[in-house]
C-alpha cells in the first residue's frame, strides 16, 4: 500500500494525482518546484517500476516539466531523482532562472527555504492545475 515518506509529507503540499504519480508542491516560494512520486510501495529507483509504469512515469515527468517550463518561462528545468535523504522514489522538477540565487549551482543548501503564504500557494495552484492533462486535483478551492 502506498504511503508518502514523512519528510516529503512535511515539506510539500499535495497538488494532485496523475494516473501513476502524486504531484507535490515543495513549500519553498523561492523556486517553482514540484515533486512527482509514483504511488507504488517500496520503490527506491526508477528501474524498479515495471515497464508500463516506467513509460507512464516518464510521460508524467515530461508533461509536468513542459507545463512548468512554459508557464514560468524557465531558463532551464532541473529534473533530478536523488533520494539521498528520502529513499522513496521521487523526482524533483525545479524551474531555474539565470537570475536565481543558486544559479548555476543546484538549489539545495544555498539559502533557507521560504514558505508560501496561503494566498500565494492557492494562486499558484489555480494557475497550474488546469494546464495538466490526466490530472485529478487534491486541492479544493
Amino acid at each position: 500500500m502506498f504511503a508518502l515518506h514523512p519528510q516529503l509529507a512535511a515539506d510539500t503540499f499535495c497538488l494532485g494525482n496523475f494516473p501513476l504519480s502524486q504531484a507535490l508542491l515543495m513549500d519553498d516560494a523561492r523556486y517553482p518546484w514540484l515533486i512527482l512520486v509514483p504511488r507504488r510501495d517500496g520503490l527506491r529507483e526508477i528501474f524498479e517500476l515495471n515497464p508500463e509504469d516506467q513509460q507512464q512515469f516518464l510521460w508524467e515527468s515530461c508533461h509536468l516539466a513542459e507545463v512548468l517550463c512554459r508557464h514560468f518561462q524557465a531558463d532551464k528545468m532541473n529534473i533530478a531523482a536523488l533520494g539521498n535523504m528520502v529513499p522513496q522514489l521521487h523526482i524533483h522538477h525545479i524551474v531555474r532562472y539565470r537570475s536565481d540565487a543558486a544559479w548555476p549551482k543546484p538549489v539545495w543548501g544555498v539559502q533557507t527555504a521560504v514558505s508560501y503564504q496561503p494566498d500565494q500557494r492557492a494562486a499558484l495552484c489555480r494557475a497550474l492545475i488546469p494546464q495538466f492533462q490526466q490530472f485529478d486535483s487534491c486541492i479544493k478551492f
